[in-house]
């Protein structure tokens, strides 16, 4: 069960609790609290069978996104990724900050940076070199960079350390050697967005602001340092 789906269950289980308990004090009807669980369980399963917790997803997301400190982590966070695939020129298609932006642009997960032309995951060896390899790591390790080089820790990244998980089987290498890979490619991504400083700052706002694809690559290009160009 996802992490998701285990936090939509505890908010289910203490609104129905909360129900129970002050219902009778504002003269609800122990009836009306019946009909909204039976509502809410109907809608709770089919979410999970037909929709794989899209709705769920962005329950929980909208609630998280009211606080400030992680819309700016999740920024940065996605500003990470965006600012590495450019640096590496991997070819950025689309971002989105959230599930509910996701949903709408009809792309799938909880949002995030979609580079392309497709998922390397899902391909063979013979595609890559191995300087292609190290890229793709890179990018998907650089959210967790950008969080630890902002806040010292990195409370998002899970998805992107299955991703790269996923990219390594499919390489046909060793699982065993996983971590020390995400470890390298963090290391490496955290150097490279300190090396970017300005343009990644200059991204963090861009994106907030919910900046085109391509006039944020256009914004990355004049923060660069000249010795870049």
């Amino acid at each position: 069960m996802r992490d998701t789906t285990l936090n939509a269950v505890a908010v289910v289980i203490f609104a129905v609790t909360m129900a129970s308990l002050l219902g009778p004090l504002v003269s609800l009807s122990p009836a009306v609290v019946a009909v909204f669980v039976a509502m809410g369980l109907v809608i709770f399963s089919l979410d999970q069978l037909g929709l794989e917790g899209r709705i769920g997803n962005i329950a929980m997301d909208a609630l998280a996104w009211a606080a400030p400190d992680h819309r700016q982590r999740v920024l940065h966070h996605e500003a990470g990724h965006f600012l590495a695939a450019v640096l590496l020129e991997i070819p950025v298609e689309a971002y989105t900050l959230n599930s509910w932006e996701a949903w709408r642009q009809g792309l799938p997960g909880q949002g995030g940076v979609r580079f392309g032309p497709s998922d390397p995951a899902t391909v063979g060896q013979d595609r890559f070199s191995p300087q292609s390899i190290d890229r793709y790591c890179q990018v998907w390790m650089a959210g967790i960079a950008a969080e630890q080089l902002i806040y010292g820790d990195a409370e998002g990244g899970d998805d992107d350390n299955r991703a790269l998980g996923r990219f390594w089987t499919a390489l046909g290498r060793s699982p065993s050697e996983v971590a020390l890979k995400q470890r390298w490619a963090t290391l490496q991504a955290k150097t490279l967005l300190e090396k970017h400083r300005d343009a990644f700052d200059a991204l963090v706002i861009a994106m907030g602001d919910r900046t085109p694809v391509e006039t944020c690559c256009d914004i990355i290009a004049q923060h660069r340092p000249t010795v870049d160009h």
